[in-house]
């Protein structure tokens, strides 16, 4: 969410070192710790309240949302210019897949056809028009 990473953290505390200070820090940790617990807590106890009120209802809300992952994965699944080129070349069904699986697809389609070894001395075909 936030894409925090080891030198951002490190960065955040140093910037909370020097404005906080060495004698305010602690207190401060110790009170974001305590509020992110009680915002997990408060979420979490909502989401349960919410399955014990609805009950088998909740089932039927959820309904709708599964039937659009398949949808959204293969929009996603868009997102990576190689694999959908890949798959509309290969006629591959649009379905979110590895390259690795491109493996097998690739090795069964046939290759261009080689192309004629000429004899010792002999000139290769020339097309003006293609240059």
């Amino acid at each position: 969410m936030f894409d925090l990473s080891v030198g951002k953290l490190f960065v955040l505390g140093l910037v909370a070192l020097f404005v906080l200070g060495p004698e305010r820090l602690p207190a401060a940790a110790a009170w974001l710790g305590q509020a992110i617990r009680r915002a997990r807590e408060f979420s979490s106890g909502a989401t349960e309240q919410l399955r014990r009120e609805l009950g088998p209802e909740l089932a039927q809300l959820q309904q709708p949302l599964n039937e659009l992952r398949v949808p959204l994965q293969q929009l996603q699944a868009l997102r990576n210019p190689r694999a959908a080129i890949a798959r509309h070349l290969l006629d591959y069904p649009l379905v979110p897949v590895s390259a690795a699986e491109f493996g097998p697809v690739i090795a069964s389609r046939p290759g261009p056809a080689a192309a004629p070894t000429l004899a010792p001395g002999a000139v290769p075909p020339y097309d003006p028009d293609a240059t």
